[in-house]
């Protein structure tokens, strides 16, 4: 009887796919299916690997799972700041899913987008595919899709998630005239556990047996209020807002190794006065969250003002909070030589964290 039933479980299991790391090199795929990343239950092939970060960024309260694959026999290199350096053919996979209900946000996933970052021999090659009929397929222009779920309150919330068309891609990944992954660097996938994993299986080489950095969870109130603060707008922010960033001429750089306080947006006024300064005049204000520009921006979902710009229709309630009790526990008149360039900074209804 075992045996027999052993049988049957052999014969009716789909074998597992394997990785097309030829096609993901050669070609943009019409299909998601076709490069062999998961299974038709959506679990990944072997070698797919799940990770996770600290602090992600917020997409609309959208759940997201990430995976990375990196061909056969190769490995990344830790870098102490930016993304690690994966080695050609490496693909980075963010899936996107909302829960039919807020309030229990891991049950009841429908799956909206994945989006590829291939690592081809010319550079990065961003990807998005959109579920369509039970499968997911390539959209370059992007695509808008209503989103219908109970929202924290219960009641009825409508999304209009936005998935990003290439050149939309290029603007938050863009470093330089290259793209670039954002999301795995040292600092944000550090939790005590997966780089020393990574390194244990052949996957990352160069790990200091010490003094690595490590960007703090935003939403965990054990942790300091400015260093949840400062991850949160390094992740959701500091992609444009750096020295070499999109928003560059801003002067207001926000990316984990800032340090100075008026680039950081403290007492600083912003290169031009339009409608996003909402009529204030910092950046930040210390001790007055409502009269700092940062937070005029995060509570806007105009297109104009809001900041960030991509990425959500959604005001992150609880994010707004997190960036408010940061400035409101600031010293006011606290003073800042002001820097060579000036800037300003600033994101539509949702709590709740993404990643």
């Amino acid at each position: 009887m075992k045996r027999a039933l052993a049988a049957m479980l052999l014969v009716g299991a789909a074998p597992a796919p394997v990785v097309r790391g030829d096609l993901l090199l050669a070609s943009d795929a019409p299909r998601l299916a076709d490069y062999g990343l998961f299974d038709g239950a959506g679990r990944p092939a072997p070698g797919v690997m799940p990770y996770s970060l600290n602090t992600p960024l917020f997409s609309d309260g959208a759940a997201k799972a990430r995976f990375v694959w990196l061909p056969p026999g190769t490995r990344a290199d830790y870098r102490s700041s930016g993304p690690l350096a994966f080695p050609v053919g490496t693909v980075l996979v963010k899936r996107f899913a909302f829960p039919a209900d807020a309030r229990a946000p891991d049950r009841e996933l429908t799956p909206v987008e994945t989006r590829l970052l291939i690592h081809r021999p010319a550079g990065w090659v961003a990807l998005s595919y959109v579920e369509e009929g039970g499968e997911a397929v390539l959209k370059r222009a992007g695509k808008r899709v209503a989103v219908r779920i109970a929202g924290r309150d219960g009641r009825p919330l409508e999304i209009d998630y936005a998935v990003p068309n290439q050149n939309q891609c290029k603007t938050c990944h863009q470093a330089g005239e290259a793209i670039t992954p954002i999301g795995p660097t040292a600092g944000n996938l550090n939790d005590g556990r997966q780089l020393p994993m990574w390194q244990a299986s052949g996957r990352l080489a160069g790990l200091p047996a010490a003094g690595l950095p490590r960007m703090a969870r935003w939403d965990d109130a054990a942790e300091p209020l400015e260093a949840r603060a400062r991850a949160y707008l390094a992740v959701n922010c500091g992609h444009c807002h750096n020295r070499a960033g999109f928003a560059s001429n801003s002067g207001l750089w926000l990316d984990p190794d800032e340090r100075e306080p008026a680039h950081l947006g403290i007492n600083k006024r912003p290169v031009a006065a339009g409608r996003g300064s909402g009529g204030l005049e910092f950046a930040i204000l210390p001790g007055r969250p409502d009269k700092s520009i940062l937070v005029h921006r995060m509570l806007s979902a105009e297109p104009g003002v809001m900041m960030p710009q991509f990425g959500r229709s959604l005001i992150h309630d609880d994010g707004v909070a997190l960036i408010r009790q940061w400035i409101s526990a600031m010293p006011a008149g606290m003073a800042v030589t002001p820097p060579a360039a000036g800037g300003g900074g600033g994101a539509a209804r949702q709590s709740g964290q993404n990643r």
